[in-house]
């Protein structure tokens, strides 16, 4: 972290963009992340951003409201969401455009993660109006550290559709992709979309995330297939599901294909270059295709 000589943060990054210190908001739409569930689970900015603009809008005024209330605030709230969003968003708009500070938050965790909030930040934008986040809670973050599975590559692909034609279609366009993935299921419809998932992306490593940082967070793990046996005999869980599922295993290279062309190659190239071109042209390792290319000049 930089800062001055006495190891504490310079001023710029003490008082984060958006924010003139306690109770000045410079005008813009605020993107402001919520508790996933542990109310606790507020940033000390977002209470400063809910607690000093000038309107909320909320994607349920309820759910908002009682948030509120448990930290003290009294704030005006609107409803934007997926309903009334085409209605809401001009006006949302013409306020900002004349210099109105706004905080957009979702039920729960990062707006934007499957809410409407997207339109909205798009023609924020387009209008020249600043655009803050104000970082915090998101489930597929939560549940993807808690997992256990490779996070150095993953994919976000919210929920998958309901009809199981429809929704296997859907997993095929995820399948050879070579990241953890990141989903968001209804309680319901768990275990037939687990059975889905099982058929399409085979036996792959997953967590079922529940409930998480509430008092009954859970956790369950195993292979997809098990995990869809085990809620197709249990009663449908309770709550907010994430499912985080890891990336296809690494076959390895297609010798089937690259034989051929070895063979080609090394009957008038040195081994070294033969694997070189055919790595390239192929987009492959050139450690495997090196490999077995020597291994097949000491057969000959």
């Amino acid at each position: 972290m930089a800062g001055n000589a006495s190891g504490t943060p310079d001023r710029d990054e003490a008082e984060p963009k958006g924010s003139e210190g306690a109770g000045k908001l410079a005008p813009g739409l605020y993107v402001t992340a919520t508790p996933i569930g542990n109310a606790r689970d507020i940033t000390l900015r977002a209470l400063d951003v809910l607690g000093n603009c000038d309107l909320i809008a909320a994607e349920d005024t309820r759910v908002t409201a009682k948030l509120l209330a448990i930290h003290g605030i009294r704030k005006s709230l609107t409803a934007y969401n997926d309903h009334n969003a085409a209605r809401e968003r001009p006006k949302l708009l013409a306020r900002l455009k004349h210099g109105a500070r706004v905080a957009l938050v979702s039920d729960a965790g990062t707006p934007l993660v499957s809410d409407p909030g997207f339109k909205l930040v798009r023609e924020a934008i387009a209008e020249g109006i600043t655009v803050y986040a104000v970082p915090g809670a998101s489930a597929a973050l939560a549940a993807l550290s808690l997992a256990g599975l490779p996070s150095d590559k993953f994919l976000f692909a919210g929920f998958l559709p309901s009809r199981s034609g429809e929704r296997r279609t859907a997993l095929e366009s995820l399948a050879s992709i070579p990241a953890t993935l990141i989903l968001f299921e209804a309680p319901q419809r768990l275990a037939e979309s687990l059975a889905d998932m099982a058929a399409v992306l085979g036996d792959r490593p997953a967590v079922i995330a529940r409930e998480l940082t509430k008092l009954h967070e859970e956790a369950r793990r195993g292979l997809l297939a098990g995990l869809a046996e085990h809620y197709a005999q249990a009663p449908a869980p309770k709550g907010e599901v994430t499912l985080v599922i890891g990336p296809a295993r690494d076959s390895g290279p297609d010798f089937a294909r690259i034989d051929p062309l070895l063979e080609s190659a090394l009957a008038f190239m040195p081994v070294r270059a033969a694997a070189d071109l055919i790595a390239r042209a192929l987009d492959l390792p050139r450690r495997a295709i090196y490999e077995r290319a020597l291994a097949r000049k000491i057969e000959e």
